[in-house]
């Protein structure tokens, strides 16, 4: 009996720690993904757009996406999306598909798309809970820097107010 309970603890302990872990990293989607899931449960989205050669990217990914304030925020807000700007994975969104067939060199054309041309890494695009681009924010931020831009658009104040007035008071 004694060594049933003591069993049984562990197994409760292990799922409590595994259930842990899960939480303190972000939760990744493909496009295509969370634009389905967006469709069932509507949430916003945030696209990180990157390349693999980006070493500010790499950054961003080892410092500010792994911030327990930043990864506790975008996982209750929205789905996040890494998408890398040169690869080839074809991308449906409403009734476009886009691919990387090589017309804007090495950019596939739904990064060109979400960031109108301005193709710099990294960037995040906003999308709200209809799939449509809210906007896309250039260059490596750290924690403090996207945490009160997530909130803005996590929030809908970008609706009501302007981001300087928002940040001054978040």
């Amino acid at each position: 009996m004694k060594k049933q309970i003591i069993s049984a603890l562990i197994l409760l302990l292990s799922g409590c720690m595994l259930n842990a872990q899960d939480t303190d990293k972000i939760k990744w989607y493909t496009a295509n993904e969370a634009f389905e899931l967006q469709k069932k449960e509507p949430k916003k989205i945030l696209m990180d757009v990157y390349t693999d050669w980006c070493g500010w990217c790499k950054r961003m990914d080892a410092t500010t996406f792994t911030n327990p304030q930043v990864v506790e925020y975008l996982n209750r807000h929205y789905y996040c999306v890494k998408f890398n700007a040169e690869g080839k994975e074809s991308v449906t969104l409403n009734t476009t598909t886009f691919v990387n067939d090589g017309k804007y060199g090495r950019s596939h054309s739904f990064a060109v798309a979400v960031l109108q041309g301005k193709m710099s890494y990294p960037s995040i695009a906003y999308f709200d809970e209809k799939s449509q681009l809210i906007t896309a924010v250039a260059g490596y931020m750290k924690p403090e820097q996207i945490l009160p831009i997530l909130a803005y658009f996590g929030e809908d104040s970008y609706k009501t107010e302007n981001f300087e007035t928002f940040s001054a008071e978040y």
